[in-house]
């Protein structure tokens, strides 16, 4: 064999060896498993999601200067203000009707005039009240119009309004000044009060019958989530009076005792007549209600992973992605609302919103057997804090800031408030692995949109989210987290809770959350201004109101068509029921 010969036969053998290495590396990779490109919005952002947007901060400026030229009487500071003063309660956007909107959206009518709702407290003149007005157009407002009467059926009372934070602030004043001094050696030998060791927490409602404002407040060791340190005292304040000075102490209570005020209660504790439960003065950083991690980490956690970015995107007040699209804001008192929520281009809810979340608490104490807090009244937007990222939310999260101008002429930020991300659910959407007849995998990643806020109100943290899933359905979800509030543990304490401390009653209480959808299904809007909840598994039925008379025969068509898999005709006519009912008006 010649060398000629020995050279082909060596090149066609690595030539071999190659093509074998080659399919071999290759082999076990079926085509559909292959890295895909990356698969970006197919959606469109559109400046008309501006239709919803929330008032800028130089926008709520201007309305406020507008009100201060032209409503003619004098305009105080809220943070300063006293309750017989004038002053601006908070101001939002005031969204177009339904009809305006889609006339633009859909009909390519007029885009409809920019508007802000104004509350307004006037405390000083004869006829106190509070005061809505719609003021525009924006950005430069020239006009104002009082709709109170037309929302409300008549003037709203002064006493009605929300506490300002002044307000607060006043009764902490006149508690520090004028109430515990007249009680000073009981506080000082059963509390061991210095002055600046206990905290006020504030109950609500403020009275049983219409113009009532009393409020009990009660009273806690001023420490790191004093929300579990109670010390057994509580005080009922009137602060009915526009005179600071008339307030007063209409009542006390401790420890299973009530007295007139807390002169009574210093003398009897003088005669040796008060039955004395010493709480123990918990440390600054509360102990075992301390949010300090008690050891670190061993190991960092795991991080949530784009290996091309996200497939989403966000401009101004809208999100846009593959399949989903939809508008965004924040309303100061109620917290997160959607708007023109779109489904592979298809518009399938024009609105689902927050409207209030309301907690009802049971105790054996006065404070806690009669609050029912209704959140909404304290601001869920405006307490729409930001998010810590890699906590709260992914690292790699899309933050949003958002503003909002209550109890201040100058409007505030809430920087990084609002989050966007896609999440893995960590379990399949869909899924098969087949071993009979033919072998074969098929499987859909389960990966949802989520639309993230967090409102702290007092001890509870709600976690707000509006989740979008790959097979059209959307699901509002909210998680309380934060603290317990807690009454003090005395005699048939148990009944109403559990023990969590030495002196500590967790107690039983109920959290009830109300949302609004407008669902548009087939261009048929089924949903009035109002809400009432189905309870019923599919995001899809919940809160539905019909919106004419002949609802049942059209609902029946709606349900049919866009829920063909309900086949139990029992389901129907109970939904439906219920949804047509005139008592659900």
């Amino acid at each position: 064999m010649n060398l000629k010969t020995v050279v082909v036969l060596l090149v066609l053998a690595l030539a071999t060896i190659f093509a074998l290495v080659c399919v071999l590396l290759t082999r076990g990779k079926p085509a559909g498993c292959e890295p895909q490109t990356r698969s970006g919005p197919e959606g469109k952002l559109s400046d008309q999601s501006l239709v919803f947007a929330d008032l800028t901060p130089d926008e709520m400026v201007q309305v406020v200067r507008y009100l201060q030229s032209s409503l003619g009487v004098p305009l105080v500071d809220a943070y300063n203000a006293n309750p017989s003063d004038n002053c601006i309660y908070y101001i939002d956007v005031q969204i177009p009707t339904k009809a305006e909107v889609l006339g633009f959206l859909d009909g390519g009518g007029k885009r409809p005039p920019r508007q802000a709702l104004a509350v307004v407290y006037f405390g000083n003149q004869p006829d106190p009240n509070v005061t809505e007005y719609v003021v525009g157009p924006l950005s430069k407002p020239t006009t104002h119009q009082d709709v109170t009467v037309q929302k409300y059926g008549g003037k709203l009372p002064y006493h009605r309004r929300p506490l300002l934070d002044t307000e607060y602030k006043l009764i902490a004043g006149f508690l520090r000044r004028t109430a515990f001094p007249t009680a000073l050696t009981f506080l000082s030998q059963v509390l061991d009060y210095d002055g600046t060791n206990l905290a006020a927490m504030t109950t609500a409602p403020r009275g049983f019958q219409s113009g009532d404002r009393n409020t009990w407040f009660v009273l806690f060791h001023n420490v790191s989530g004093f929300f579990l340190h109670p010390v057994g005292l509580e005080v009922l304040v009137d602060h009915s009076s526009l005179d600071v000075s008339q307030w007063r102490v209409s009542k006390v209570f401790y420890n299973g005792q009530y007295y007139r005020d807390l002169v009574q209660l210093e003398s009897e504790f003088k005669q040796g007549r008060v039955k004395v439960d010493p709480v123990k003065r918990a440390p600054p950083d509360g102990g075992f209600s301390s949010m300090q991690p008690q050891a670190a980490p061993r190991a960092p956690f795991p991080l949530q992973y784009e290996p091309h970015g996200p497939r989403y995107s966000v401009r101004n007040n809208q999100v846009v992605s593959r399949i989903w699209s939809f508008a965004f804001g924040v309303n100061v008192n109620t917290g997160m609302r959607l708007f023109d929520i779109k489904f592979k281009g298809e518009r399938i809810v024009y609105e689902i919103s927050v409207q209030d979340a309301v907690s009802v608490y049971g105790s054996n104490c006065p404070g806690g057997m009669s609050t029912r807090y209704m959140d909404g009244s304290f601001g869920i937007g405006r307490f729409t804090y930001p998010l810590v990222r890699g906590v709260d939310c992914p690292y790699s999260a899309t933050y949003v800031d958002t503003h909002y101008l209550a109890q201040s002429p100058n409007p505030r930020i809430n920087k990084n408030s609002i989050c966007i991300f896609e999440q893995n659910a960590g379990s399949p959407l869909r899924r098969h692995y087949s071993n009979l007849q033919s072998l074969y995998y098929g499987g859909l990643t389960n990966s949802a949109l989520v639309l993230r806020s967090i409102a702290t109100l007092g001890n509870y943290d709600y976690v707000w989210d509006f989740v979008f899933y790959q097979n059209g359905a959307i699901e509002a979800k909210v998680q309380a987290t934060g603290y317990m509030t807690s009454s003090f543990l005395y005699g048939d304490g148990l009944d109403y809770g559990n023990r969590v401390g030495d002196h500590t009653l967790g107690t039983v209480h109920t959290h009830s959350i109300n949302y609004k959808v407008d669902l548009d299904v087939g261009g048929l809007s089924i949903v009035k201004s109002k809400s009432i909840v189905v309870p019923n598994s599919d995001p899809k039925l919940a809160s539905l109101r019909l919106l004419n008379s002949d609802c049942f025969d059209t609902a029946r068509h709606v349900f049919q068509q866009q829920f063909p898999w309900k086949v139990i005709g029992e389901l129907h006519q109970a939904c439906l029921v219920l949804l047509c009912s005139p008592s659900a008006g």
